[in-house]
């Protein structure tokens, strides 16, 4: 152990918690190892990898900022790579190709990736020695950025026959850790929890008025960016919530001469990536981020991290912060405090909340189906009103109980197109195997350039199964014969119609169906998920206005027993507790009129209008029916953004009675 850390990584010592964690995985257990951001969780799979006997698969939730993590690897001779859409067919096959030949240690995916079909069935023939699963947390409904597709993982690491397996994140509190352990059968023995207190980071938080933010931030700012060494100029994140906030600070900071630049989701990928690559190469000093922007960042020397609005939770501003003095050098992380944005961060958490009709609408799908129901994810967003996050999670609750059971997934749509003339391409194969690639090109549907695949053509005229013709089209493309493009990605669940049946009491109505019953615990599940949320949001705000040391706090969320008694370095231990300012009023709702205000969204949606989906509209919160009637160009749209989104259905429901 000690050999390979010196021969490969230059070390001769761990940092604190890395020697439990691999040697719990060199003596064959799985493990999970708990650590702060920036404090060497990679080591724990990149050393035992160069041990164990097969490949090590780690799954991450944001593949497009691990190219750090292989550069890294490639530079110390250790063979890693990744699958990821960006790559041109080539690079993909070449990936595969040095997989199956065992060329490649360590392969990082997203956990996407794993609903491929084709791609399941490659890993059924690679060996895996240990699965990784990065940013464990999101395994958890009770964490704080919970993700459906993480639920699988547990099932597929029994598919593809893992023994071992190793849980990364850096913020877990105690019921996390105690969830992920069990879901993965890990001894709680075997999971190690550093702490999160890291002394070289110096929190404060100030109370500012939303007008006062920049005349506050500026000079701050100035000073901390003029701090130079041997030319260096300090490098730093500013996280704000929406978009257009990072486009206007950015702008504002630009117009006082501070060079900044706003990343967001809204950037073109490519624009994203520049920007992203400009900052970690010291080319642009500041960058004015929603949280797009950080996962996966492994810049070593960013000096401070500012919070210029409310960061989502305790979890989320603990890894945010994270990303700074990851080279143990002292930095700063500011927070610009006040409740203006409270609504705005509690509305995002009832945008998620699907309506009762909604859930009604997926269980008459699936009520609808014979034993199996096939689900094209974009498509029954669209249909049920519900998004994208929050349709996952229903899928989850509905697997949870027992309604419904992953079958497989694969794509709708497979195309290829020849890279060598077709005759020269089937001249590569004889007999049997030759008459099976010939029938293949046969039974597509021929295009000018290209062809796509007919299984019911190809079932009819070759007796083989589906799997059969996906390994072949698969290897063809890995051996650069063909390009091959696959869409619309379809998940076949079996239905088990009797588990809508739920057992009724004898009081209840006549009218309260089994169906209406399940329709009523998964809504009322859905809205304890949204109270959970709220109360999150309500734990950070008296976090950020206590009187008690931010650090001593945080270490106590986190299960910390490292920090005892107070930092001394925060602004509370400097005695600075931030004050928040007073929130102006809003103009009463009952001042409004909102049948007159209401006439042109309510003839938008017709049929679909209910009081939630204007208050949506109003507080300015998509919702998949929004896209597909182009709502935004309404005159009313986010008009009510700043109000709470239960008070404006309030005053759309007593405005109708």
């Amino acid at each position: 152990m000690y050999s390979l850390l010196k021969q490969y990584f230059g070390f001769d010592q761990f940092r604190p918690g890395q020697e439990q964690v691999i040697q719990a995985l060199m003596n064959g257990h799985s493990a999970a190892a708990i650590f702060p951001t920036g404090s060497g969780k990679s080591l724990c799979y990149q050393l035992p990898a160069l041990h164990l006997p097969h490949l090590t698969l780690v799954v991450s939730p944001l593949l497009a900022l691990i190219q750090d993590q292989l550069d890294f690897l490639q530079s110390k001779g250790i063979a890693a790579a990744s699958i990821q859409s960006m790559q041109s067919p080539a690079e993909s096959a070449q990936v595969y190709k040095s997989v199956s030949d065992g060329e490649i240690k360590i392969l990082f995916i997203s956990v996407e990736r794993l609903n491929s079909e084709r791609f399941r069935a490659f890993l059924k023939k690679v060996p895996i020695s240990l699965l990784v699963v990065d940013e464990a947390h999101c395994i958890s409904e009770w964490g704080h950025n919970f993700r459906p597709d993480y639920l699988k993982l547990a099932s597929y690491r029994e598919e593809f026959a893992i023994s071992q397996v190793l849980l990364l994140t850096a913020t877990a509190t105690q019921k996390v850790i105690q969830d992920m352990a069990a879901k993965f059968r890990i001894d709680l023995n075997n999971v190690t929890l550093t702490g999160s207190y890291r002394s070289n980071l110096n929190l404060s938080v100030i109370g500012v008025t939303e007008q006062d933010k920049l005349s506050t931030l500026v000079p701050w700012l100035t000073a901390r960016l003029n701090q130079t060494q041997s030319g260096y100029q300090a490098a730093g994140i500013i996280y704000v919530t929406l978009q257009k906030t990072a486009e206007e600070v950015a702008q504002a900071l630009t117009q006082q001469g501070i060079q900044a630049t706003a990343y967001h989701a809204g950037l073109g990928n490519e624009q994203r990536q520049a920007i992203q690559q400009q900052f970690m190469s010291g080319q642009l000093p500041l960058i004015v981020a929603t949280i797009a922007f950080g996962m996966g960042i492994d810049k070593s020397d960013i000096r401070f991290v500012v919070h210029y609005d409310l960061p989502k939770s305790i979890e989320n501003y603990a890894q945010e912060i994270g990303r700074a003095g990851r080279d143990g050098q002292t930095s700063e992380c500011l927070v610009l405090a006040n409740k203006n944005n409270l609504n705005v961060l509690e509305n995002f958490v009832y945008a998620d909340t699907p309506e009762g009709t909604a859930i009604d609408f997926i269980l008459n799908e699936i009520n609808q189906t014979q034993g199996q129901w096939e689900v094209v994810m974009n498509s029954l967003s669209s249909q049920s009103n519900i998004r994208l996050l929050a349709l996952k999670t229903l899928l989850v609750y509905l697997e949870l109980e027992g309604v419904i059971e992953p079958a497989y997934s694969y794509y709708a749509e497979y195309k290829y197109k020849f890279l060598i003339p077709e005759n020269e391409l089937v001249a590569k194969f004889h007999g049997e195997r030759a008459q099976f690639v010939q029938t293949i090109f046969a039974t597509s549907d021929r295009a000018r350039t290209w062809h796509t695949l007919n299984f019911e053509k190809m079932q009819q005229n070759y007796q083989s199964d589906r799997s059969r013709v996906l390994t072949a089209i698969d290897y063809l493309d890995q051996q650069g014969l063909i390009e091959l493009q696959t869409k619309q990605m379809t998940q076949v669940y079996k239905v088990y119609k009797d588990k809508l049946t739920v057992q009724l009491t004898p009081q209840a109505a006549p009218e309260f169906t089994p169906q209406v019953q399940l329709r009523d615990e998964l809504t009322q599940r859905f809205l304890q998920k949204e109270h959970s949320e709220i109360q999150r949001i309500h734990h950070l705000l008296d976090f950020f206005a206590s009187t008690e040391c931010l650090n001593l706090q945080l270490a106590q969320y986190f299960s910390d027993s490292n920090l005892q008694s107070a930092c001394g370095h925060c602004s509370v231990c400097a005695g600075y507790p931030a004050v928040m300012p007073a929130v102006a009023e809003l103009r009463s709702l009952a001042q409004l009129n909102a049948a007159q205000l209401s006439a042109e969204i309510a003839a938008k949606l017709g049929e679909h209008d209910s009081a939630i989906l204007r208050a949506r509209f109003f507080c300015g919160l998509t919702t998949p029916i929004f896209t597909r009637l182009k709502v935004r160009q309404l005159s009313g749209f986010a008009m009510l953004e700043n109000y709470r989104f239960s008070d404006v259905v309030n005053w759309l429901t007593n405005s109708t009675q």
